[in-house]
């Protein structure tokens, strides 16, 4: 659907709130929801800062600064990441719990949306300084988390043995075991098999159902992969053994083309082997950027956000874009491709399979059965499938973008349970 606004030359920055709040309007300008309910999702219920404080294997002190942001738990307790990264504040917080929720409901996940981190750079930090920082961090966050009220994840700078240190914080000051209270723990203690997998695999589950709506050929189809570390290497393969021709992959030293097709399986990705990408034997080596305005049929940017904004979106060959990573596309590149007609495949559904496995994991570890990897995938397909289906429906009957068409699904659930509940006198 073409836009009639005009593009601004400079782009301006958007915060992940700001962001969050324009996409819940433009949601809400297509359905008939009770005004009180759209105010009350501007807002997150609450946002907890808390100090952690840390001996250094030299014996100083450092006090970090932590929060864990809640913005809607109509549907079921909050579910959201937890992140090291010096860039942590308060409202990328809010921010990111908000499109946590709509991720959920776009799903049709009974979690409500939460997101938290610390202020500080994992790689400053030893392997024993991360395990005390992970394990007071539990004890801090303690009276607003648990099983059935707020369950962290990993993201950006933390992993299964993080989640796994926080895990047994928290059991211990608990007396009993509790594998629910946290997502993304290795298998050994309570973890889903194919959790690390999910984010990639929703990736190329949900490309192969949009070449299908386009009537695209997978055997005729190129595709160009940015970041090839864990979400970005699991599409790439997925779509490869689909038959699809992945030309270009890239990490953070730069990519590597081949217009015949890269064997996926032989290129090792950068959580794999930091490196390996750009120092792997393949006919042509690019930058980052090149990558991003390849001709091809399908861009994955799976890497970090904001990588496709108004400087380089008018340079985008891309016919079709999906986004694996987190906020890869900014307010002006959308508008952009909009007017251009290049479809664009939101990252809430996309990516999605991190979340779904991971209500799978707390399934397992509520229930205390184990399931298979081929059980995983198995319904993680099915509720991939179901989700796509919702969203193509409402984006073929109401001629919206295919983000506006995810959006208008999970606020149309949010909005129904928030009715149902009513609002507490």
């Amino acid at each position: 659907m073409a836009s009639t606004q005009s593009t601004p030359d400079l782009e301006e920055e958007e915060t992940a709130v700001e962001t969050a709040r324009r996409q819940l309007e433009r949601a809400a300008a297509h359905l008939d929801v009770d005004e009180g309910v759209i105010e009350r999702l501007r807002h997150p219920k609450s946002v907890h800062r808390f100090t952690v404080p840390v001996e250094r294997d030299d014996g100083t002190m450092e006090v970090y600064t932590a929060y864990r942001a809640h913005h809607d738990n109509v549907r079921g307790p909050y579910k959201g990441g937890l992140r090291y990264h010096p860039g942590v504040n308060e409202e990328e917080c809010v921010g990111l719990a908000m499109w946590m929720t709509w991720k959920c409901a776009v799903m049709d996940i009974p979690f409500g949306g939460g997101k938290g981190g610390v202020v500080v750079d994992p790689k400053d930090l030893s392997g024993d300084e991360k395990e005390r920082l992970t394990r007071r961090l539990a004890q801090e966050l303690r009276p607003v988390i648990g099983p059935m009220n707020d369950i962290p994840a990993p993201d950006m700078g933390t992993d299964p043995q993080t989640m796994a240190w926080f895990m047994d914080a928290y059991s211990m000051q608990e007396g009993e075991t509790c594998p629910g209270v946290v997502t993304g723990k290795p298998p050994s203690i309570g973890g889903s098999y194919g959790r690390e997998e999910a984010p990639g695999r929703s990736v190329g589950i949900v490309t192969e159902q949009v070449l299908e709506h386009y009537d695209m050929d997978p055997a005729d189809t190129t595709v160009a992969v940015q970041g090839f570390g864990s979400v970005g290497a699991n599409a790439a393969r997925y779509l490869d053994d689909l038959g699809a021709s992945v030309v270009a992959v890239s990490d953070v030293d730069g990519a590597i083309y081949d217009p015949d097709g890269l064997d996926t399986n032989d290129v090792e990705g950068h959580d794999e082997r930091p490196g390996m990408v750009s120092g792997y034997d393949a006919p042509e080596t690019l930058a980052n950027e090149e990558l991003l305005t390849l001709d091809v049929d399908v861009l994955i940017p799976a890497a970090i956000g904001n990588v496709l904004t108004g400087e380089n979106a008018r340079d985008i060959q891309a016919d079709i874009i999906v986004e694996g990573a987190n906020g890869p596309t900014t307010s002006t590149a959308d508008q952009i491709f909009e007017e251009k007609g290049i479809p664009v495949i939101p990252d809430i559904l996309a990516n999605a399979g991190g979340v779904t496995v991971s209500y799978f994991e707390w399934l397992q570890d509520i229930n205390r059965r184990k399931w298979t990897l081929e059980r995983v995938n198995e319904e993680l397909e099915t509720e991939m499938l179901r989700a796509w289906n919702a969203m193509k429906a409402e984006y073929e009957v109401r001629d919206v973008t295919w983000r506006d068409a995810a959006y208008i699904v999970a606020l149309k659930r949010v909005a129904e349970a928030h009715g149902a509940r009513g609002l507490w006198p």
